[in-house]
C-alpha cells in the first residue's frame, strides 16, 4: 500500500484488505493502524496505489511492514523500484517490480471506533491495546498487470 509523490512517498505491507464492488464501481478497501507512517500519505493525498509481488519478493515486503519509512529508505534498503503513475495528471508511486499494480481514487475514510462492534470478540481479540483502524475506500480508477 503506498501513497504520495516519487519525492516523498511511503509504502506498507498490508495484509488486511478486500476488492469488490461499491457504489457502482470496483473498489479496494483496506485498514491503516494510527502509528503507520503510511497513514500521513493516505490522507494528504487523493491517489493511493496496491502492489501485488510475486512470492520471490516475500523478504522485501517483510522488511516494509516491519520497518518505518520515518527510520529507513524502505525502497534503498530493499531494492525496489518506485516509479510514478499518472492519473488524470495527478501523480501516485508505484513499484516497477509489482506483477500488478492498482491505482486507488480515495472515495471513504473513517475511523473504526469500539462502539461500532457488533463482534466485540473482534476489538477484544484485535485491538487490546485500542490502536484502531483507519478504513479506506478506494475507487479502481487503473489497473497495471505484467503479461
Amino acid at each position: 500500500l503506498t501513497a504520495g509523490t516519487l519525492e516523498d512517498y511511503n509504502t506498507m505491507t498490508a495484509s488486511w484488505g478486500a476488492m469488490g464492488e461499491m457504489w457502482g464501481v470496483p473498489s479496494f478497501h483496506c485498514v491503516v493502524r494510527t502509528n503507520r507512517y503510511t497513514l500521513k500519505y493516505l490522507d494528504a493525498n487523493d491517489l493511493f496505489t496496491v502492489s501485488f509481488f510475486d512470492i520471490g519478493y516475500k523478504p522485501a515486503l517483510s522488511f516494509c511492514g516491519s520497518n518505518s519509512g520515518r527510520d529507513c529508505d524502505k525502497a534503498k534498503e530493499t531494492g525496489l523500484t518506485p516509479v510514478f503513475v499518472s492519473e488524470n495528471g495527478v501523480e501516485v508511486t508505484a513499484f516497477a517490480e509489482a506483477d500488478m499494480v492498482l491505482v486507488c481514487k480515495k472515495a471513504y475514510v473513517q475511523e473504526m471506533k469500539p462502539e461500532c462492534f457488533v463482534d466485540t470478540e473482534n476489538d477484544e481479540k484485535w485491538y487490546s491495546d485500542k490502536d484502531y483502524h483507519y478504513q479506506y475506500i478506494g475507487e479502481i480508477v487503473k489497473a497495471f498487470v505484467k503479461e
